[in-house]
């Protein structure tokens, strides 16, 4: 499956973006979608994940009740509503798919539980 994510911006603290991240090539409703960001000199860092209906959520501390990730099986898309943004938000932010999630049967938060990437986009928060 191939992902390309957009949305990103510079945005003032405590504003709000919508990130989407549409997929082509496969049946997307067969995958379980994350949400990870990279900060400058830091490493990947899950932000949050959907399941294959949309029925159960799972979310990184630092965003809980800040973000919300939820999907369109029949568009082909996941998005990452960021509310409340702060500075320490400013990271490259990756969708990924996961093919496997069916047999873990939990929801992943590991970068190597994801099989499928898009190119990342930019947040940059100014304070």
């Amino acid at each position: 499956v191939q992902l390309q994510a957009s949305g990103g911006g510079l945005v003032q603290a405590g504003g709000s973006l919508r990130l989407s991240c549409a997929a082509s090539g496969r049946t997307f409703s067969n995958y379980a979608m994350g949400w990870f960001r990279q900060a400058p000199g830091k490493e990947r860092a899950f932000v949050a994940a959907i399941n294959k209906s949309g029925s159960s959520t799972l979310y990184a501390e630092s965003v809980k009740g800040r973000f919300t990730i939820s999907r369109d099986n029949d568009k082909n898309t996941v998005y990452l509503q960021m509310n409340n943004l702060k500075p320490e938000d400013t990271a490259v932010y990756y969708c990924a798919a996961d093919r496997t999630y069916s047999l873990r049967q939990r929801l992943g938060t590991h970068d190597w539980e994801y099989d499928y990437w898009g190119q990342g986009t930019l947040v940059t928060v100014s304070s």
